[in-house]
């Protein structure tokens, strides 16, 4: 048994159609543009190349991107003032600040100053609460972007058993939520699990968002079940770097049923659900409808 490949290239590119779509309809029936704000703070390369591909892909759609980079020595009044700033701008519908932020920097602080309507990555504790407790929320962009592939691939997921190893606030617990919204009964696993494997074969669904290399095996995944690997790790092999996720690929497909690949898989889905978050942002601001798929 070889399990089905979920391209989350092919699906990111579909998604992104449909946010285009959407944003299209707007400006030609309303007038409105979305604007997605992002903030940088400091110099650190993976995070510049992830800014200037959202501000491409923010731009591609139809949106109207802006990005602010501030010195690494920036004092938190200032980042706290610019936030302000861009809650009170209305041609602004999407707050991001990327992180990790400077270490003289309180994040959590930081996050809960953005107004929760324009929290596109779905960190504000309001909104994390709403999600909690069923309500309309901002959710996070890569659960979200799970979330979409999983319902793609197996439609109703009512009554099956979802396993999710990793109890992190941005993948793990937002994913176990939306699992547990979509009807699953689920089991959120983690380092300190007894007989993970046993848990892990018990999955029908099986999220792995735990950040160790090739850490779930084959003979952890129950025959049949879908495997959405949310890690992405540098690994060191023959001499190269490759990307490696959470688990291990090869014997992992050989038992599973459809399987995320690292790369490729979950990681264009992020921006993609930024992108359709912007755009939910943006409907619910002007009190309009929500674009239809693109949101929970």
């Amino acid at each position: 048994m070889t399990a089905q490949i979920i391209d989350g290239k092919a699906f990111a590119a579909k998604v992104r159609g449909q946010v285009a779509d959407g944003v299209a309809r707007l400006k030609a029936d309303h007038g409105i543009t979305p604007g997605l704000a992002v903030v940088l703070v400091g110099e650190d390369p993976a995070s510049q190349v992830y800014v200037r591909n959202k501000g491409v892909q923010t731009e591609e759609a139809g949106m109207r991107s802006v990005t602010h980079r501030l010195d690494a020595g920036v004092e938190q009044i200032e980042l706290l003032n610019l936030i302000y700033q861009l809650n009170g701008d209305d041609e602004i519908n999407g707050i991001l600040v990327q992180l990790p932020l400077p270490a003289h920097i309180d994040a959590s602080f930081i996050l809960d100053a953005i107004d929760p309507q324009k929290d596109v990555d779905g960190f504000h504790m309001s909104n994390v609460g709403r999600l909690a407790t069923g309500q309309k929320a901002m959710v996070p962009c890569t659960p979200l972007g799970c979330l979409m592939m999983l319902r793609d691939h197996l439609g109703d997921l009512s009554g099956l058993n979802a396993v999710v190893v990793g109890r992190s606030n941005i993948v793990g617990k937002p994913m176990a939520q939306l699992l547990l919204a979509d009807n699953c009964t689920v089991t959120i696993a983690h380092s300190r699990t007894r007989d993970l494997a046993a848990v892990c074969r018990g999955a029908d669904i099986l999220v792995a968002a735990v950040g160790r290399p090739e850490m779930i095996t084959g003979d952890m995944v129950k025959p049949g079940a879908t495997v959405i690997d949310v890690g992405i790790n540098r690994v060191g092999r023959d001499g190269k770097t490759r990307l490696v996720g959470d688990v291990d690929f090869a014997s992992a497909s050989e038992v599973a049923g459809a399987i995320t690949p690292v790369p490729g898989g979950v990681g264009p889905m992020t921006i993609a659900c930024l992108l359709a978050n912007t755009l939910t942002a943006t409907c619910r601001w002007h009190n309009l409808p929500e674009p239809e798929g693109l949101t929970v």
